[in-house]
Parts: structure tokens; C-alpha cells; sequence
């Protein structure tokens, strides 16, 4: 009884993996991966150094020493707020993408949209609408025109 409750849950677990939308986030995962070291080298390789000439300062090299020898642990805050950076810059990129885009997706998809056909008609004597196919108007029970 436990193998097959075992062999259940491996096969259960093997449709799982093996369904598009989880091959589909585990692409994403690893694309995201690769684009957030393109963002993290567009921050400290581009960015950075710009800021660096209009008095900016580096800093990952911040860092405050939590007491005294040389085992004493380093507080690093300047590595943190070189993170809160590249998240930052990794969400405008990405909201910058995301509208072009959806800009693009929309200018591609954009079908001509063909009025519908109507479905009502005026009836020639008592003006009330009436449906488009209709003989004899409902209202005033007049004989419409090119119908007998």
C-alpha cells in the first residue's frame, strides 16, 4: 500500500513539474537571474561612477567596525544600500520594459474594429424601431416596403 502511495505522489509530482506554467516561471527565474547581473554591473559599472563625478560617493566601501581586534564583525551598510540601489534600478528598467512592451503589444494587436452590422430599422410610417428583418411593423402593423 505505501509504494503505491508512494508511486501516486512521484507521478503526481512528475505532472507537476512538468506542466507549461512551471516550465514557463522556471524560465523567468533564470532569465530574471541573468538580467539582475546585467542591472547589478549597469549600477556599479555605469551608474556609480557617473554619480561618483557630481560628488557622488561609492558606497559599498562604507562600513562600520562592531568593536575592536581583528575578529571584530564589520557592519557593512554601504553593500546594503548599493542592494536597495540595484533593486531600484532593476524595477525602473523592468517597468520601462514592461511599458514598451505592452506599448507595442497593443500597437501590433490593434484590429480594425468594423462597426456591427446593425440590427434595428425605423419603420418608414410610425418611426418606431423595429427589428431589421421584420415585414410588417409591430407597432402600426403597416406592410413594409419590398416585402409582401
Amino acid at each position: 500500500m505505501s509504494k503505491e502511495k508512494g508511486k501516486g505522489f512521484i507521478a503526481e509530482f512528475k505532472k507537476f513539474i512538468t506542466r507549461g506554467n512551471v516550465m514557463d516561471m522556471a524560465v523567468g527565474v533564470i532569465v530574471g537571474g541573468a538580467f539582475t547581473s546585467i542591472v547589478t554591473s549597469l549600477n556599479q559599472d555605469i551608474l556609480t561612477p557617473i554619480l561618483g563625478i557630481f560628488g557622488g560617493i561609492d558606497f559599498s566601501n562604507l562600513s562600520v567596525k562592531l568593536g575592536s581586534g581583528e575578529g571584530a564583525p564589520v557592519l557593512a551598510y554601504g553593500n546594503f544600500i548599493t542592494a536597495v540601489l540595484n533593486f531600484l534600478i532593476t524595477a525602473l528598467v523592468i517597468f520601462c520594459l514592461i511599458k514598451a512592451l505592452n506599448k507595442l503589444n497593443e500597437k501590433f494587436n490593434k484590429k480594425e474594429e468594423k462597426p456591427a452590422a446593425p440590427t434595428t430599422k425605423k419603420c418608414p410610417f410610425c418611426k418606431s424601431e423595429i427589428a431589421i428583418d421584420a415585414t410588417r411593423c409591430p407597432h402600426c402593423t403597416s406592410q413594409l416596403e419590398g416585402t409582401k
